[in-house]
């Protein structure tokens, strides 16, 4: 009984270190794109390892972000906690785990996902080093996620096409924007810490405003991407839901709340992922 409340407790600290809830942001966009690539009807086999690719892939992203930024994280008093949670030794072990579950499920799913699946943990890791010398990191993140619709494309069709195109490009900006303003808690640290940043580099307003921007040819992408893949009105219904999710989010940034900014990160943008897979289901 001890043994098992020790495990439990093990993987609960390892799901407080990835933020394992994050999930929820770049997986809806995953399964839409495998929803509208199958015709709304995805394999149950196709549709776990797919969504075992999502979780591992997010998962390794997330640990080496956590090896890469130990000592700075350790520094900032927003992220000082987070290594007291696991040893390094076991961070690195749930690492190498992951990125393996990641390439064996991606060669499960086909060769042409096998074959990408090691390019697919480069995107996702390097966005964790360009943080040392640009400040378009933001940008990296993005890239990093808009792997997943495009992912899930080529797993249920062994290639790309305009239609997933389109919306990993939404994500780019969607993740960049979001990003953008949650960068704006540290914007004191890393102007102390001399570090790339995006935000202090333009300064807050500026940053904010460009956030604005990004949301916005991030709604216009996911309305070229219902063009595209040809869904029903629903879904443009589901994207002024969107819309208000995303100007709810804007609100409560220029407000500079920190504990406002964290409610509207999560709840917005787990609200936009959520309305965007109802969208595309019902719009099939």
């Amino acid at each position: 009984m001890m043994s098992s409340r020790l495990e439990e407790n093990g993987l609960t600290r390892l799901l407080r270190l990835i933020r394992f809830s994050h999930t929820l942001f770049a997986l809806p966009f995953a399964l839409g794109a495998l929803l509208v690539a199958t015709k709304g009807r995805p394999s149950p086999r196709l549709l776990i390892l797919v969504l075992v690719c999502m979780v591992c892939a997010r998962t390794a992203g997330m640990l080496f972000n956590r090896l890469t930024d130990w000592t700075l994280d350790q520094r900032n008093p927003r992220t000082a906690m987070r290594h007291r949670l696991l040893p390094r030794s076991a961070v690195i072990l749930w690492f190498i785990a992951s990125s393996g579950a990641f390439v064996a499920a991606s060669a499960a799913i086909n060769h042409t996902t096998f074959l990408l699946s090691p390019l697919a943990l480069v995107i996702v890791f390097f966005y964790s080093v360009t943080k040392r010398f640009t400040s378009a990191s933001h940008f990296f993140l993005g890239l990093a996620l808009a792997t997943a619709p495009a992912g899930a494309w080529i797993a249920a069709t062994g290639g790309l096409t305009i239609p997933p195109l389109l919306l990993s490009a939404g994500v780019v900006g969607w993740v960049a924007g979001f990003d953008l303003i949650y960068a704006t808690q540290d914007f004191e640290f890393d102007r102390r810490e001399r570090l790339h940043s995006l935000v202090v580099r333009l300064g807050i307003p500026s940053a904010l405003r460009l956030a604005q921007l990004l949301h916005l040819t991030m709604f216009a992408a996911l309305l070229a991407f219902g063009l595209a893949a040809s869904l029903g009105v629903i879904y443009f219904v589901g994207m002024a839901l969107v819309a208000a999710a995303l100007c709810y989010e804007h609100r409560s940034a220029a407000r500079l709340d920190l504990s406002g900014i964290n409610r509207a990160f999560f709840q917005s943008n787990a609200f936009v992922g959520a309305i965007f897979l109802v969208s595309v289901w019902a719009g099939l």
